[in-house]
């Protein structure tokens, strides 16, 4: 029989996810719509083989301009064509078998594959275009349930490749290291890396170069946010501090945190506690944030070049966000980016072409769009965009730099800057509301000689509080409107 506590825990997700469609149809001005997005950024169908089922969940350019993509259901099709104008993809069947693959990296011929059960090494010996050769590398984690995923990461300069392992059923540890971020060295050495994951869906390096990861909302999170990784970094969900005991090179596990205090009162108190670096406000900013990448296209993609670009699997969309580092601590912005996606994105990667392949499934959960399974590119159609491109934290304020020119009237108007401020309670329930909101007080705003960036003077700025900027009332030069006239930028310290 089970517990009451089992029974309230299934009710309240199955109320969950049938309130999960009707609570993400209607996203409003916060983003501009479809309609707008599609004369910048148009969506592409990527045609699939009759019969297949391809859920993405990696993807990985190959040396030769062919992408390979892993899929959900543990199969590795090699991709041709993806950047042609109008797509018709060839579709190579190179492995299967696999178990739900969430990552995938390409070095010296070989395909590096992280899947629930283990990283494993996979080549084509014989040369035919099908793989025949499987070596585990590293397996040395646990594995009982079908909700373990785990994600890899590329390959860093050092040759290393690091997993993030998500919980079991989202709420336990109950297999080893799972809520783990684990390092795998070259020699195929297994180091326990940092402890305290939910539920992540992808990890990598940001725009700078470091390791970071996602984190989806749940207990201990009250959204979804991107999280710095570092060693011996404890990244916020104690339940996993049970394996610090096969770990003795992280030492002793972490100071349980205060339920119901805020992050930053208690990263004073445990020093392993690595505050969320940018959180993504729930709904608004996306509900189950899933794969990213980095823009490293030159500006065949628009504007954004050396940004992070992010998915979302329940809201079907695509973010932006860009991150610094400020005494230390990565902190930075979320910016809304293109809705409007056939399906739940699990996972995005820049094509050879400067397009962005986006793949997703639904899993027969609620997803905001409408088909089971898709592939789809995003590409720039050459128009610039007036959006918010980038937003930077100052002693008194924010610089705010836009894509084009601000108009002057509006650019300095104290009232054309509409600020709000929130935190979240830190603690063990499920998600959590916004709270501790304040209304800054814009003092003055200046405009740089070329009118793209705006310097806005506060009051005052608060620590751990995510600030959310409303601009839409500025126009461009040319008398539009902003795309998206929202930013979020989380602050964890102030520079001097």
């Amino acid at each position: 029989m089970k517990s009451c506590a089992d029974l309230v825990l299934r009710c309240t997700l199955g109320a969950l996810l049938l309130s999960a469609t009707a609570a993400t149809q209607d996203l409003g001005s916060r983003w501009g719509t479809a309609e707008r997005e599609r004369e910048y950024y148009r969506v592409v169908k990527l045609p699939t083989p009759e019969g297949a089922v391809i859920e993405a969940g990696a993807f990985e350019v190959l040396p030769d301009g062919r992408i390979a993509v892993g899929t959900r259901r543990g199969d590795i099709y090699l991709l041709s064509g993806v950047d042609e104008a109008k797509p018709d993809p060839s579709y190579d069947l190179f492995a299967s078998g696999l178990d739900e693959i969430f990552g995938i990296a390409h070095r010296d011929g070989a395909l590096y594959v992280t899947q629930s059960c283990e990283l494993t090494r996979i080549t084509d010996q014989d040369g035919d275009g099908r793989a025949d050769r499987f070596k585990t590398i590293s397996d040395a984690w646990g594995y009982e349930n079908y909700h373990e995923y785990a994600f890899g990461s590329k390959f860093d300069p050092a040759g290393n490749l690091y997993v993030a392992l998500g919980l079991s059923e989202s709420y336990h540890s109950r297999a080893l290291f799972r809520g783990w971020v684990l390092q795998v060295t070259p020699e195929g050495e297994t180091i326990p890396y940092a402890s305290g994951l939910r539920s992540p869906a992808g990890i990598g390096p940001n725009e700078h170069g470091s390791l970071f990861c996602i984190e989806s909302q749940g207990p201990w999170n009250s959204s979804c946010s991107l999280k710095a990784v570092r060693r011996g970094g404890f990244l916020g969900h104690p339940v996993s501090f049970n394996w610090y005991r096969f770990a003795p090179s992280m030492g002793a596990a972490p100071q349980q945190p205060e339920s119901g205090s805020r992050v930053l009162r208690e990263v004073e108190r445990i020093p392993e506690l690595v505050p969320y670096a940018v959180i993504f406000p729930y709904i608004r900013m996306g509900r189950s944030i899933s794969g990213f990448t980095v823009d490293r296209t030159g500006g065949s993609f628009g504007p954004f070049e050396n940004q992070m670009f992010l998915g979302d699997f329940t809201l079907s969309l695509i973010m932006r966000a860009t991150t610094e580092q400020v005494k230390g601590v990565w902190q930075g912005a979320c910016y809304p980016f293109r809705e409007g996606l056939s399906t739940g994105i699990l996972n995005v990667a820049f094509t050879p072409g400067g397009n962005l392949v986006c793949g997703g499934t639904n899993r027969g959960w609620p997803v905001r769009g409408r088909l089971p399974f898709a592939l789809e590119r995003l590409e720039w159609t050459g128009e610039m965009p007036f959006e918010i491109l980038r937003v930077s934290i100052r002693q008194d304020g924010f610089d705010v730099e836009f894509t084009q020119p601000v108009d002057a009237k509006t650019g300095r108007d104290l009232n054309s800057y509409r600020l709000g401020t929130f935190t979240h309670i830190y603690h063990a329930g499920y998600g959590g509301p916004e709270v501790d909101q304040t209304i800054p007080e814009v003092k003055a705003v200046r405009l740089s000689a070329d009118r793209r960036t705006a310097t806005i003077v506060l009051d005052e700025l608060i620590r751990g509080h995510v600030y959310e900027l409303d601009l839409g009332a500025l126009r461009s030069k040319g008398g539009g409107p902003l795309l998206h006239q929202h930013a979020y930028y989380t602050v964890n310290e102030i520079p001097d």
